[in-house]
């Protein structure tokens, strides 16, 4: 009896054991499985964190970038059209002045016609800047086809431009944005990366557009440009976000930039 009593003894302290063995793998496990998990949480909201920090960011260049645009029109309004209109007041008022001869009446006319016809083309310019006319009578082509001749015009670059897509069903908040964004990288091709020649190409697969933008220019260090985006790069982002696009960018000392859009 005494051997039978042991034996169970032995048996039972042989399955607790196994049971402890069992409670403490499965214990680690959830040990193991909670940390782990709250690890990738952590990673998830450092990643989130960092996309709401650049979309704050990208927000911030937009805003800066309007400002400096009313600046910009507040002030082309004031020193052009505002001073030119002032001095056709006070013409108007000469006008009224007695005992003027003809000469002095066709003077003053004269004065006043030019310097409205100057405040009208001052106008123009201004709303030429805020939407060229162009893209809301014809279109995206249209609108690059003229940016380019503009550019060509200079002699100083030569500008080629392909396009394979029908950008006729887009609205004309997307031609604008695409139309913005070609005019600060030609800008910046021209104004600090000195290139001669840029190539623009726009080709489509399925749903997808792509825009590849290519320069000649003296070209940077890829990595510090990451590191220290200008406000125009910024503004370019913002734009291709709204958009709901994304983009790639390549360059390298004396190797020009290389630029493609992805967008739908």
């Amino acid at each position: 009896m005494n051997n039978i009593s042991l034996e169970n003894k032995e048996i039972i302290q042989v399955v607790f054991f196994i049971l402890l063995a069992f409670v403490s793998m499965f214990m680690i496990l959830i040990l193991f499985f909670y940390f782990s998990r709250k690890k990738v949480v952590q990673v998830e909201i450092e990643k989130k964190n960092l996309e709401l920090h650049h979309q704050k960011e990208l927000l911030n260049s937009v805003l800066i970038t309007q400002e400096e645009e009313r600046k910009r029109i507040a002030q082309d309004l004031h020193d052009d059209i505002s001073s030119k209109l002032n001095v056709v007041s006070l013409n108007s008022q000469l006008l009224k002045t007695p005992n003027l001869n003809e000469s002095e009446q066709i003077e003053i006319t004269n004065n006043i016609i030019e310097l409205t016809q100057k405040a009208l083309e001052e106008s123009r310019r201004i709303a030429h800047d805020l939407l060229p006319p162009v893209l809301e009578k014809f279109g995206l082509h249209a609108g690059i086809e003229e940016l380019v001749e503009e550019f060509n015009s200079t002699k100083s670059v030569k500008v080629v431009y392909e396009n394979q897509i029908d950008f006729e069903s887009y609205p004309i908040e997307k031609h604008l944005h695409i139309f913005r964004i070609l005019q600060e990288l030609l800008n910046n091709s021209i104004r600090h990366g000195k290139a001669t020649k840029i190539s623009i190409q726009f080709t489509t697969f399925g749903e997808q557009k792509t825009c590849t933008y290519i320069d000649n220019g003296v070209g940077f260090n890829n990595t510090a440009f990451q590191q220290s985006k200008g406000l125009g790069m910024k503004n370019i982002e913002s734009r291709i976000n709204f958009l709901k696009g994304n983009f790639s960018f390549d360059s390298r000392p004396n190797e020009g930039v290389k630029m493609v859009i992805n967008f739908e």
